[in-house]
């Protein structure tokens, strides 16, 4: 079924309102970094049929191969038609130029629509305002040649750090944020929302389901929302509490499958934001969820990559929440052949690349007891 998907305007273009996140497409089995072709396509024609026309990747993404697949399986498609981007990650290289042409190849295009630097925190905010590494001053270069649409940034920042961002460069056409009702208040994404509007910044959003958690919830919590709403998906609530900030004008979503699009595109055909008495009934089943969700992962995975014991990290807290949450870890995939949370060095590398903040060392320590 094809539904009506809502558009926002974007400087002159339209922008659909709920767009395609391309951290999550389909892998081929055994490794998350090699997406699955033919699956992946199936997932970018039904977006593009249901009217997104929104793709968002990063250089990190699935290994480099998040910009690869999008390239080919967007080049079907007319190049008006689609709005793509992608980001600049200092934390993975420190070499712009050689990073923006790279994306240029990989995406197979000869201008991004939007570019962004990427995950802006406490950790890379001194980099990207560095006037002698001038990452800044590079972008908007490429942006007066014509290379890149519009320019913003995505955060994982506290408030303070975004608020002094925003007062270093306030010139920002869109800001990529983590939102959704759990981190509304756990990570005060309250207050970097409206720190963006103070500042005329359209919102986009990504994590909407927090790595998917809130389109499962716990028992208890998923009670509370079927009981008040008993043909309503999980998820939709997380997009219906969206759907009630005027600042958001995109939501990206990772969906790795058709029918995930054609759900999700669903809630966007006829937008209805919560109701007051929806809010409360939203924020008990949170409450609930807070209760025994254990680590506030979303399985980014841009710890693994500097881990020196080749921890699968949010393999291993997925498992611990799931434990934690339900008793049990025979539905999570891979787990009893990957290497231990033993075997954490206790080195520290992981936090300066954990956007969630979480203490890794820590929770491995948690987890190896559990085990």
């Amino acid at each position: 079924m094809k539904w009506q998907m809502q558009y926002q305007d974007f400087y002159g273009k339209k922008i659909s309102c709920l767009g395609l996140g391309g951290l999550r497409f389909p892998a081929v089995d055994g490794d998350p970094n090699r997406i699955d072709r033919a699956a992946g396509q199936k997932v970018v024609d039904a977006a593009m049929e249901q009217g997104i026309n929104v793709f968002d990747t990063a250089w990190s993404y699935q290994d480099g191969d998040s910009e690869r697949f999008l390239g080919e399986a967007l080049a079907k498609y007319p190049r008006e038609s689609f709005l793509l981007g992608t980001k600049f990650y200092v934390a993975y290289s420190s070499d712009i130029e050689m990073v923006f042409e790279t994306q240029l190849k990989r995406c197979g295009v000869d201008y991004f629509d939007f570019y962004m630097l990427h995950c802006l925190d406490e950790g890379t905010i001194t980099d990207y305002m560095d006037p002698n590494k001038d990452y800044l001053g590079y972008l908007l270069r490429q942006k007066e040649a014509g290379r890149i649409g519009r320019l913003g940034f995505s955060s994982h920042a506290a408030p303070e750090t975004l608020e002094r961002f925003l007062n270093w460069y306030d010139d920002f056409d869109m800001a990529l944020i983590q939102l959704n009702y759990l981190d509304w208040n756990l990570l005060d994404g309250k207050r970097q929302y409206e720190l963006l509007t103070e500042h005329d910044i359209p919102v986009w959003v990504m994590e909407p389901m927090k790595g998917g958690s809130l389109s499962t919830l716990n028992e208890k919590a998923a009670g509370i929302l079927r009981e008040a709403a008993p043909t309503a998906s999980l998820s939709s609530w997380g997009f219906r509490f969206l759907q009630g900030l005027p600042g958001v004008q995109t939501v990206f979503s990772g969906m790795s499958d058709a029918s995930q699009v054609i759900e999700n595109a669903a809630l966007f055909d006829a937008p209805k934001p919560l109701s007051d008495a929806e809010r409360k009934t939203l924020q008990r089943a949170a409450d609930a969820f807070l209760k025994t969700m254990g680590v506030p992962c979303s399985g980014c995975r841009y710890c693994c990559g500097i881990c020196p014991a080749g921890l699968e990290i949010p393999l291993l807290i997925k498992g611990y929440n799931e434990q934690n949450i339900t008793g049990s870890t025979w539905k999570i995939g891979m787990l009893t052949e990957t290497k231990g949370a033993s075997a954490c060095l206790s080195c520290g590398a992981c936090l300066s690349r954990c956007p969630q903040k979480i203490d890794i060392p820590g929770v491995m320590k948690k987890i190896a007891e559990q085990q």
